[in-house]
This record gives C-alpha cells, sequence and structure tokens, in this order.
C-alpha cells in the first residue's frame, strides 16, 4: 500500500492561500460565505503562522500582505492605458431623453438598444491593474490621463481581488486576459462610516463629513498601514485595457451586462442592484425608483448610470467633446452644497441655551434655498475647526434641517476667523454658564427676552401643541404688539387684534384662532412637552403623563417620586422640579386650565410594550438624524423597544446622529454601551 503524500509546509501554504482567495471571493464577491468568520480566522491564522516561521515562503499575491507596507515618500504618477473618462449628467427624466435623442441619429436604422443601468456610486474612482492575472498596480483616476499609484492601498481592501480567478485555467468558465485594467469605485459603507465616526469621536479625533472625503482620504494615505485600518470596499463597472495572453483566448465581452457578469466570475464585486432593460423608459423609471430608496443603501449614490448596452455600439457613437456619447450619468438631487459662512449668529434657546446657526451664502440644496444652517454646539465648532470665512459643507438628509457638516480646508486663504463662544448672553447681558457634563452654554435669566419667542415656538411646534399657521414670524409680530407675553396668552387672543397686524385679514385670523382652540385638545404628553422642561423629551413626557394624569399632580411631584419612574434620572428629576418651583409657573399652569388647556388621563404606572424585534432594548438617542427624534422613537417603540433619554447600564444602544451629545457618548463608551447609526438600527430591526 503507497503511503499518503504528506504535503511539505510550501504546498500547505499555497493550498491555504487558494481557499482564502475562495472564501474571499464568496464573502466579498457573492455576499453568499459558506464558512463561519471563526472558521476563516482559523485558516488565516494557520497561513499567517508558516509564513511568520519561515518567510521564504511569502508570496506577493499571499492574503496576509494586505496589511499595508512601508510609508511611501510622496505618490508616482502613472498613464492610463487609455482615458478614464467622466460622463456627460442629466437632473430629470427630459434630459435623459434628450441625450438618447440626440444619440439615436447615429444609431442605424431599425437596430434594437438596450441598456444597463448602474448605481453611480459617491466614492473615489480606481483602476486596478492586473498581470497575469495578478494584481499589479492600483491608482487613482486623477485627470483620467495621468492618476496616483496607490498600489500598496489598493491591496489592504479586502474586496480586491489579488490574484484573479481562472487565470491559466483551460477549463474557466471566464478566461483571462495577460494584461487586464478594470475600473471601479472604492466607497466607504455607511454603516462602517458611522462607527468609524462614533469612534473618532469616543478618541477625541476629527470626525469625517462624509462617506467619500472618508473614503478618498484613506485612500490617498502614504502609510498604507492606515489605509488597512479604514472600512473601504470596491465595485467595479468597466474594462480599461485588455491584452491577450494567457493559456485560453480570452474573449472581451460584447455587452456592458456580459461584462459585469465576466467581472464578477473572476473575482471583481459589482453592483448588485445594476440591471439590463429593453427600453429607454425601463431605464429611466428604475433610475427614478432607486432616487425614491437611495436611503435603502449601505452606500452613498448621486444618481444612476445608463449605457448603451452594445459596447461595440458605444464605441461608434464616439465622444461628444471629453464625453463618451453611449453612457449618461441621471443625477438624483443633491443632498450636499458647498457655501461660504458669512458670519455666526447666536440665538437662546427657550430653556436658555445658547445655539449658534451659521449664516451663509445663499445655496441651493435639494430644492429649496439656504442660508442659515445650525452649527449644533460649540464643541462641535471646534471639533470640526469651522471658521468664519470657510467654505463649508451643508447636509440636508430627509426632513431633518441643514446643518453645516465641516469645513472645506483646501479651500481656505488664511483669512479666515476662529468661532468663539460668547462670555455674555446677547439678549439680556447676563454672564454665561456652562453645567458640567453638558456641551451647551446657557443663559441662566429664566426671563430673558431672547427666551421668549423660542419657548412659544416650541410650545406651538409639531412636536409639542402643533398650532398650524403659528411659525415665528407671527409669533414675532404678536410680541412685538405686545399682545403675548407667555403661552397662556395664546388662548385669550382676538380676531379683533390680530387684524390690527399687518398681513392679517379675516380669514387668516379666523383660522389661526381656529388652529389655537383645536390645540386644546392635545394629550397631556404633548403639553408638557410644550412648556420646554429641560431635559425632558418626548420619552420622558410620555412617562410622566402616564404616571401622574394631570398637569397639577405634576407640579406637585417628589423628587422621589419622580425617580421611581422609568426613564426618569436624577438629572430628569432635578431639571422637573426647578422647573416647578419657579415664581409664576403654578399661576401659568392656572392660566391654561382656566382656557381650557388641561388634559387629563387615567395614570398608568406601567406600559405594555408593543411585541417586535426591539422587545427588552433601551434606546438613546443623541445627535441630529433623517427625521425628527420623536418620529424614530416612536419608532423604536412600534418595534416592541424603550426610548430613554439618558444612558445608563440599563441602556442596550445608543443611537448616534450628526454632532451626537458628549455627555452621552462618554457615557455610554465608559459602560461599553454599542453605538449604532441609523441604518443599524434599521438593520436590527430586521
Amino acid at each position: 500500500m503507497t503511503p499518503a503524500h504528506k504535503p511539505s509546509l510550501a504546498e500547505r501554504a499555497n493550498a491555504l492561500r487558494e481557499q482564502i482567495n475562495f472564501h474571499n471571493y464568496r464573502y466579498n464577491v457573492l455576499d453568499d460565505p459558506v464558512i463561519s468568520d471563526a472558521e476563516y480566522d482559523a485558516l488565516m491564522a494557520e497561513l499567517r503562522g508558516i509564513e511568520a516561521a519561515h518567510p521564504e515562503l511569502i508570496t506577493a499575491d499571499s492574503p496576509t500582505q494586505r496589511v499595508g507596507g512601508e510609508p511611501a515618500a510622496e505618490f508616482i504618477k502613472v498613464r492610463h492605458a487609455q482615458p478614464v473618462l467622466s460622463l456627460a449628467n442629466a437632473f430629470d427624466a427630459a434630459g435623459v431623453r434628450a441625450w438618447y435623442e440626440r444619440i439615436r441619429k447615429l444609431i442605424p436604422a431599425g437596430k434594437d438598444v438596450a441598456f444597463t443601468v448602474e448605481p453611480k456610486i459617491d466614492g473615489l474612482t480606481v483602476v486596478l491593474t492586473y498581470e497575469q492575472g495578478r494584481l499589479v498596480q492600483g491608482a487613482t483616476r486623477g485627470d483620467g490621463i495621468i492618476g496616483e499609484e496607490v498600489t500598496g492601498n489598493v491591496r489592504t481592501i479586502r474586496s480586491v481581488p489579488i490574484v484573479l480567478r481562472g487565470w491559466n485555467d483551460c477549463a474557466a468558465t471566464a478566461p483571462i486576459p495577460g494584461r487586464l485594467s478594470v475600473r471601479g469605485e472604492a466607497y466607504m459603507p455607511l454603516r462602517e462610516f458611522e462607527k468609524m465616526n462614533a469612534a473618532q469621536l469616543q478618541a477625541g479625533e476629527r470626525t469625517f463629513a462624509n462617506p467619500r472625503n472618508a473614503a478618498a482620504g484613506s485612500l490617498r494615505q502614504l502609510a498604507p498601514a492606515l489605509t488597512a485600518k479604514r472600512p473601504l470596499r470596491i465595485l467595479c463597472y468597466a474594462i480599461v485595457e485588455w491584452q491577450g495572453g494567457g493559456a485560453t483566448q480570452a474573449q472581451e465581452p460584447r455587452t456592458q451586462w456580459e461584462l459585469l457578469q465576466y467581472l464578477k466570475s473572476v473575482g471583481f464585486p459589482v453592483s448588485d442592484i445594476s440591471r439590463r432593460v429593453n427600453t429607454l423608459e425601463e431605464a429611466i423609471a428604475y433610475c427614478d425608483s432607486y432616487s425614491a430608496r437611495r436611503d435603502t443603501l449601505d452606500l452613498e449614490i448621486d444618481g444612476m448610470v445608463i449605457k448603451v448596452d452594445d459596447l461595440a455600439l458605444a464605441r461608434q457613437l464616439g465622444f461628444a467633446g471629453k464625453d463618451p456619447r453611449g453612457a449618461l450619468a441621471y443625477k438624483f438631487p443633491a443632498r450636499e452644497a458647498t457655501t461660504l459662512l458669512r458670519d455666526v449668529q447666536v440665538k437662546v434657546g427657550r430653556t436658555g441655551a445658547i445655539t449658534p446657526n451659521a449664516l451663509l451664502e445663499p445655496v441651493q440644496l435639494g430644492g429649496i434655498t439656504i442660508s442659515k444652517a445650525t452649527l449644533h454646539n460649540f464643541d462641535d465648532i471646534a471639533r470640526k475647526d469651522i471658521r468664519i470665512g470657510d467654505r463649508v459643507m451643508i447636509k440636508r438628509a430627509g426632513d431633518v434641517i441643514p446643518y453645516v457638516a465641516g469645513p472645506v480646508v483646501a479651500a481656505r486663504t488664511g483669512a479666515e476667523k476662529a468661532i468663539t463662544p460668547p462670555e455674555f448672553c446677547p439678549y439680556c447681558e447676563t454672564k454665561l454658564v456652562r453645567r458640567e457634563g453638558e456641551v451647551a452654554v446657557y443663559c441662566p435669566n429664566i426671563d430673558c427676552p431672547g427666551r421668549l419667542d423660542r419657548a412659544i415656538e416650541h410650545f406651538v411646534g409639531r412636536g409639542a401643541m402643533d398650532i398650524e399657521g403659528l411659525g415665528s414670524k407671527i409669533v414675532a409680530q404678536l410680541i412685538d404688539a405686545e399682545l403675548i407675553g407667555d403661552v397662556a396668552d395664546l388662548y385669550s387672543l382676538t380676531k379683533e387684534e390680530l387684524l390690527e397686524l399687518e398681513g392679517f385679514a379675516e380669514r387668516k385670523a379666523q383660522k389661526l384662532l381656529d388652529a389655537i382652540a383645536a390645540s386644546r385638545g392635545q394629550s397631556l404628553d404633548r403639553l408638557i412637552i410644550g412648556l420646554g422642561i429641560q431635559h425632558v423629551g418626548e420619552v420622558a413626557a410620555r412617562a410622566l403623563a402616564n404616571y401622574y394624569g394631570s398637569l397639577d399632580a405634576l407640579l406637585a411631584a417628589t423628587e422621589e417620586q419622580l425617580q421611581g419612574i422609568e426613564g426618569v434620572g436624577p438629572v430628569i428629576a432635578a431639571s422637573i422640579l426647578q422647573w416647578s418651583g419657579r415664581s409664576g409657573m403654578r399661576e401659568l399652569a392656572a392660566r391654561l386650565k382656566q382656557a381650557g388647556v388641561s388634559p387629563v388621563q387615567e395614570p398608568r404606572r406601567t406600559a405594555v410594550p408593543a411585541e417586535g424585534p426591539f422587545n427588552g432594548k433601551v434606546f438613546v438617542i443623541t445627535g441630529a438624524l433623517s427625521q425628527p427624534r420623536e418620529d424614530i422613537a416612536a419608532w423604536i417603540e412600534q418595534h416592541g423597544g424603550k426610548v430613554t433619554d439618558s444612558v445608563s447600564k440599563k441602556t442596550s444602544y445608543v443611537v448616534v446622529g450628526e454632532a451626537p451629545g458628549t455627555s452621552k457618548v462618554s457615557k455610554a463608551t465608559a459602560l461599553n454601551i454599542p453605538m449604532i447609526g441609523e441604518d443599524e438600527l434599521k438593520r436590527l430591526a430586521g
């Protein structure tokens, strides 16, 4: 009997490399792994062990070599085999149809034209070059002719194949040419971007304004080891160069759809939302469907790309200037823009918090003109190093108020001025205070004239008493005319008084009075929110309403009672007692009651939670999200979870948005509580 062959260490190392490359393909390209992460890690550990003991067995294409090498002194310029061109844009369906009408004249009569539609990924273009099936160069797009070599950095991206599948395999279904250059887009998944920014925040380091900037900055590191620490991915979609060679006569794909399938078969990740369609109208409809669904993806896209599927025809169509005629980018409405930060305006909030707002050079974004945006707080300004005179990036997602995401540092001239917190209130000149553990600075003067309009705007807002038609301009009119001095005065307004104001006619006055009257029917938790008790958000307000059942009972609350209510901790309890102890607060409550604003409900000591995937989970929300915070909280509760206003040992997750509260992030870090973004929250709900 012939003894079994015992493989050498070199053979075992080669076998491990083949297995790991296969499993990388299953995981990163097919999204269909066949082994667990632990099994994959065991294979990598065994290979690293062999290579550590026998460095002579290390190969350049080993999967262990993705960690990055020595830092480069500078980027080397490389010339692309073919120009890496950008595309012409259309911004609506009419623009797409106009593009096709122009190229239709160049298409042979009677020829059917199909299209491939692909996502336009908001990342950094890279060109990957392979010789004999092995990665030899990675380069940025640069100006389309000359790029920068970033091979060491590209090798650290796990979704980039180091060795292509099927090289020199005569039986391979997808033979590979001797030299192949492929175009792709490096990007950062949104959930990974959120985790990375949360980690940067915890470490006290500067956060990234958006995933594209994060991807570009990560890939253009002189030290590949730094790139290796960043969660980059890549999706490929075009062939730049195809030269013969190899054991088989490799045939270049004839259509864009075949090209995508070919790239996937040899190991490149391609987008799973690309689609081949038979008509232009189908292409437009598919693009429009993703304009509405872009927030469901785990990557940023700023449009879709429509390509003539027949590659020979696309080449025959030639160019219009520098733009290939055979493809078009159908851009979605912008959610980011850059503009000049002219100045910073400071306002006093309903609780006395001093809020900085950016005064901007007007800019169009998402169909509206924006001239003001929130800067969140002075800590956020300092962390992002935002200065007056900066060119800044403005973001607007969903219904969130436009905010300044960060400065465009490369556009600085040196004339920019630092933004410093004020020492005194701009309305009453009271010295401002900063409370321990909080990011905001406050005006402690409860009679500060700067608070009145904000307090009333909050009271009438959608999340509180929801008085339609009572916006900031009308509130200012009522205050200036001395018709209101607090929220109770709203309920004594008369039609005659309103008709004296500029812009009011009979119908408008009556409509506003009807809206004010309708607000008498709002629930107790809405009234509690409207009264603007510091630290009492929608979650605590519901808990207080359920426990006490009336405003009179809440005013009589004791500290011991308050701290016994789930969701009400020492900070919130102290804030409620400070509010109820103010001179005039009981009188205000009595006047509201006299005006018919006195909602009463049956006290309910325990609530029956909804059934859902969040049963038993407790969430805290901090920072700006794509929807108002009360909507996110309601959605969590609909899925069985609880939402509280403060972080504690009972907290399961902290949902982190833009410019989160430093105290909540710090406490979550200290208690080792997971911090997740909005996308991760949705994934947890399935």
